[in-house]
């Protein structure tokens, strides 16, 4: 099958996850493996190994967020929320290693051509699906940072279709941020209403 086939593929499920997290659906992660796994052999096959890391990151990221969205810390769902700022520096601190690290590897130790824009990509993309498993609203943030550094990416590695993909969880990426802050919103009128 060829890279056109699968990123056809990989894409349609990747736009029913995030349609789905922006739905705030726990749901969003099985859809979200799905596409994960695709896209490993896609970004083989282009030789964009650190978003192979990231992806394998998605994976494991997947499963615990599915975990932690349904059942939360007192198996109950656990809630839309803000940072704090002890979780606004661990964000930060994801970032700035996982670029460092990713930078190293790449320049040294594969045959990217591109070394340090892969590894931006996957630096603020493994901070923001942090912040996504632990549903905070931040998470759009650090993933439209990396999806707005992804875009030229893939132009640039001829992956079209993921680069169209890219560009639409940009958008969505854009409205997610907004319905999360609107959720957030109703719930604090619904505990002053009731008070």
């Amino acid at each position: 099958m060829n890279l056109t086939w699968l990123q056809f593929i990989g894409t349609t499920f990747g736009v029913a996850q995030v349609l789905l997290a922006r739905k705030n659906n726990v749901h969003n992660y099985l859809f979200g493996i799905i596409s994960v796994l695709v896209s490993i052999w896609v970004l083989y096959e282009s030789k964009l190994y650190a978003d192979i890391l990231l992806h394998l990151y998605y994976l494991v990221m997947s499963i615990y967020g599915w975990f932690y969205w349904k059942f939360g810390k007192k198996k109950q769902a656990a809630p839309i929320s803000y940072s704090s700022n002890l979780e606004h520096v661990k964000a930060l601190a994801i970032v700035a290693g996982c670029f460092t690290l990713m930078s190293w590897w790449l320049t040294f130790h594969t045959n990217s051509d591109v070394p340090f824009w892969d590894a931006a990509v996957s630096a603020f993309a493994w901070a923001g699906m942090w912040l996504m498993a632990k549903r905070k609203m931040e998470n759009w943030i650090y993933l439209n940072v990396s999806n707005a550094i992804a875009i030229p990416l893939l132009l640039y590695k001829e992956l079209y279709i993921y680069a169209g993909l890219t560009v639409f969880l940009f958008t969505v990426g854009t409205s997610g941020y907004l319905k999360w802050r609107k959720i957030i919103q109703n719930e604090k009128r619904d505990i002053y209403a009731e008070a």
